[in-house]
């Protein structure tokens, strides 16, 4: 978890303000649904194009 946070640490950085903003944003949802216990049911997006591909299969 260490080496994960130094490497976030150097990108915030070394991104764009805007950038690391956004991405400071997405990582406190990310820990504000772990929280409440939902990430679990948040579907992936591999799931979803899966479902999208099977539904386009004639």
């Amino acid at each position: 978890m260490d080496a994960l946070i130094e490497e976030l640490n150097t990108k915030l950085n070394y991104w764009q303000p805007a950038v690391a903003e956004q991405v400071r944003h997405c990582i406190l949802e990310i820990i504000e649904m772990a929280d409440q216990d939902v990430l679990d049911i948040l579907r992936t997006r591999t799931v979803e194009q899966e479902v999208l591909d099977l539904l386009d299969e004639p």
